[in-house]
């Protein structure tokens, strides 16, 4: 019997003075996972766009549980995308869309 895969749900916001496309911002995420782990840890880490607010600029993401520290790590490394400073900082961590949702909603009067 396998095992059913556990998920993480991250909600990332980014500091920039520009709006940036999606693609840009997974693309650098993808290429920071690729300098730091190469192939075989962006294997492991089942990286997937679950929505991105270009006007609010946050963005939710998926990986699997233990790649969680991964992806951290891939983000805290991006400091510009296409030669633009950018600062991306993780607000919430969770388990489900629904929680993580709850969390940013109560992080927003803290950082909004």
């Amino acid at each position: 019997m396998s095992e059913r895969l556990r998920r993480r749900y991250f909600a990332i916001k980014l500091e920039t003075e520009e709006e940036i496309d999606k693609r840009k911002v997974v693309n650098a995420i993808w290429n920071a996972i690729y300098e730091l782990f190469g192939d075989y840890g962006a294997s492991k880490v089942g990286l997937a766009t679950i929505e991105y607010k270009k006007k609010e600029k946050l963005l939710i993401l998926r990986c699997y549980h233990k790649a969680v520290d991964t992806v951290r790590a891939a983000i805290a490394f991006i400091t510009k995308i296409e030669d633009k400073p950018v600062a991306m900082h993780v607000i919430a961590v969770s388990g489900t869309i629904k929680a993580l949702r709850r969390k940013i909603k109560g992080a927003s009067t803290q950082l909004f």
